[in-house]
């Protein structure tokens, strides 16, 4: 599907038609959003752009060379936008390409953050005088929605947090497991705005980035703001590695509990036992033959077992 955003006056119209890319000019055209695409879609926007449109597998590659590349008088961005997805996150790849006063995005799945400013766009498009400020306007929405994740994660870090200082549930595999993809998706997290943050860098570097104070201001406050979630989410993931800590520490101390159990138990029977298998053996023994042997063997196996846990109590082994 592709969305064309041109002006017209001083509105911005939306066309859905490819016969308009040309009827309406480069000059003219904002935004071009091409939501999974189909082959002649792409190959009518690249006669627009003069320039080929780089295909998903090109854009998912992780060097920074892929990342971002400039190509005559145009920038090629890809990045990724998370969105929860149950307990994990969902990366949906998208690509940007800045190409004179027009914005080109390429994505594969719905984002809401997309539909918004192209709601905002017709709305107020006094705003938005070419696609340079579009797209700082998407960058600037995508990281107030990283922070609300570091937000969630952080409100997540503390739930887990009281959980185990109030031991309201038992701390077992499945909960340090919890954790673990608690800690997952701080790490999905900081690798996403990190990678916006060397994408904004480099736009600020580049000879092709528009010289509108304002706009180049706005990228600045914008590297700010990453600066910032990168020190939330770091500090996040400290947490993470110290309740991932005290949860191995807690099983540990219950496993070893258990043990000492077992172990004192085996030696408070291990007298009793010796004397059991004394008077078990088939050979004459004192007292065997005396009718009152067998209470008076068990009264003594009873009073070595009462023994040893005196011992152990004074000696404070319990």
């Amino acid at each position: 599907m592709i969305r064309i955003f041109y002006k017209q006056g001083k509105e911005v119209l939306l066309s859905q038609k490819l016969t308009e890319l040309a009827a309406v000019g480069k000059e003219n055209i904002l935004w071009i959003d091409l939501l999974a695409p189909t082959g002649e879609e792409k190959r009518a926007v690249e006669a627009l752009l003069g320039t080929e449109i780089q295909s998903r597998a090109q854009a998912e590659e992780i060097e920074s060379s892929s990342r971002y590349y400039e190509e005559d008088d145009a920038i090629f961005l890809n990045t990724n936008f998370l969105s929860p997805s149950g307990e994990e996150m969902a990366m949906d790849p998208v690509s940007f390409i800045l190409s004179g006063t027009c914005l080109t995005t390429l994505r594969e799945s719905p984002l809401r953050s997309f539909d918004t400013l192209q709601l905002k766009l017709q709305a107020r498009p006094e705003e938005f005088p070419d696609g340079a400020h579009l797209f700082v306007e998407m960058m600037d929405k995508r990281v107030d929605l990283d922070a609300d994740i570091v937000e969630i994660i952080a409100k997540e870090v503390s739930l887990f947090s009281k959980r185990i200082n109030q031991q309201e549930e038992d701390i077992n595999e499945e909960f340090l497991l919890d954790i673990n993809q608690l800690q997952e998706n701080a790490m999905f997290v900081r690798e996403n705005i990190v990678d916006k943050q060397r994408l904004i860098s480099n736009i600020l570097k580049s000879k092709r980035c528009p010289r509108d104070p304002e706009l180049r201001e706005s990228l600045s406050v914008i590297l700010q703001d990453i600066a910032s979630l990168i020190n939330h989410t770091n500090f996040a993931f400290e947490r993470l590695e110290y309740l991932q800590e005290t949860v191995v520490g807690i099983i540990n101390l219950d496993q070893n509990r258990i043990m000492k159990i077992f172990t004192f138990i085996s030696l408070l029977l291990m007298p009793a036992t010796l004397v059991a298998s004394f008077y078990g053996m088939n050979v004459t023994l004192p007292i065997a033959d005396k009718g009152w042997a067998w209470p008076a063997i068990l009264g003594f196996m009873v009073l070595l077992v009462l023994s040893l846990w005196v011992i152990f109590k004074k000696k404070k082994m319990l």
